[in-house]
């Protein structure tokens, strides 16, 4: 383990990519249109979802590009929202670069293709989640850029689940930017699972702007990826927004993931909370950095942020970075950080019960990442996760024989 930021690596990754476009292979147009169900079977199964696909950047859609329900929900590509409903896109899309743009950003805005697109009107509430999957499968080394964006109405409330898979395991660069614009009392829960193959580039960059009393949720699960980059941009512009954010890393071998989360509080009485925990194995190499900015007329802020991690091994490395920059004084702001490795207490103890020592750093390790998942507000969403994360622990960072958790099989 080290405490300095690994950016000898991350800057090598940034210009494997940026250095050469023209290695990439760019799909110009989308496949012919057949079932998925032909091709993928979802992970992340029976949670009740309005699913919508994505392959190899490209809406997959049996001509019906849009939908719009007689609520006035519209979903589907964004591409074609353009043309359709242009005064409902183009305000969003025509907003100049932000300060915290980067040049993956400015790579996406100049050379996005499509993207899912959702609008909710007022006062309108999505009956169910909306689920985007986003997949690879190509014999090509493929260079992906899609641009989603969510606008929720006032008093609107969404869930969306975003998932990002790979068919074939060819390496791919997929740099993708989502939008997310909430009205006054607006309420969205943003759930992504990552679950990439190991020659997988993956950029996301995600822009949240919030009104008054709207609220940001965010859920963030990373089960396999190679390399990750998560970044969570999120701009309080009128008083009494919140934005709460949890997040769970789940890597080993050669992994590395980047987890960056930029909270703006412009205004007074906002209110932000963070918690991100990690598990680290092998060589594997995660970074956490959370910044929160105070702004002087910001009085009244409340935020908290919090970042824990265990390494499984001397070799697995881990920086931790949040902190806060504050320019106004009636505040309450705290943030912490821990890197470290299974508690020998407990583990002793439970040696103490006749539990093996492998049963029991499945049991402190499966207990360390349940408490995120927990969170989610989704019963069916919450259960297909434990599994998962169940799945993730006996299958790589531990052997599993005689497994006290007895898990089920997945597909």
């Amino acid at each position: 383990m080290r405490n300095k930021m690994t950016s000898t690596t991350t800057t090598a990754i940034h210009d494997e990519c940026l250095s050469d476009l023209g290695r990439w292979h760019v799909q110009t147009e989308p496949a012919p249109y057949r079932p998925v169900e032909e091709y993928f079977h979802c992970k992340v199964k029976d949670i009740d979802t309005q699913m919508c696909i994505f392959l190899n950047g490209w809406y997959v859609h049996d001509g019906q590009p849009l939908t719009t329900t007689p609520e006035g929900i519209i979903v589907g590509s964004l591409a074609e929202a353009r043309k359709r409903f242009p005064e409902k896109v183009l305000p969003y899309l025509n907003e100049p670069a932000r300060d915290r743009d980067d040049e993956f950003a400015a790579l996406n805005r100049e050379r996005f293709n499509d993207g899912l697109f959702i609008y909710l009107p007022d006062n309108v509430t999505a009956a169910k989640p909306i689920q985007l999957i986003s997949l690879t499968d190509a014999e090509e080394e493929l260079m992906i850029n899609n641009r989603n964006l969510i606008v929720l109405g006032k008093n609107a409330e969404l869930s969306f689940v975003q998932c990002d898979d790979s068919i074939q395991f060819k390496k791919s660069f997929i740099n993708n930017v989502t939008l997310v614009r909430l009205a006054e009392d607006a309420r969205l829960s943003y759930y992504k699972m990552e679950n990439k193959n190991a020659e997988s580039l993956l950029f996301n960059q995600v822009d949240v702007e919030q009104k008054g009393h709207s609220q940001f949720f965010s859920h963030t699960m990373t089960f396999n990826a190679g390399y990750l980059r998560n970044r969570i941009n999120v701009y309080h512009t009128e008083p009494f927004a919140s934005a709460t954010f949890y997040g769970l890393y789940l890597v080993d071998r050669k992994q590395h993931v980047d987890h960056e989360i930029f909270i703006d509080h412009q205004v007074p009485d906002c209110d932000s909370h963070l918690l991100y925990k990690g598990i680290v194995d092998d060589e594997a190499q995660a970074n956490f950095l959370g910044h929160v900015v105070v702004r002087p007329d910001a009085q009244r802020t409340v935020a908290a942020q919090t970042n824990r991690n265990i390494t499984l091994t001397d070799n697995a490395h881990v920086t931790s970075r949040p902190f806060l920059e504050i320019y106004a004084d009636d505040v309450k702001c705290n943030h912490g950080s821990t890197v470290g490795q299974l508690d020998d207490e407990a583990m002793f103890y439970l040696r103490t019960r006749g539990i093996c020592e492998r049963n029991a750093r499945m049991l402190l390790m499966f207990a360390f990442a349940n408490e995120i998942a927990n969170y989610i507000k989704i019963d069916s969403l919450k259960e297909r996760y434990m599994e998962m994360i169940r799945k993730r622990l006996n299958g790589e960072l531990t052997i599993c024989d005689q497994c006290v958790l007895h898990c089920p099989h997945l597909l």
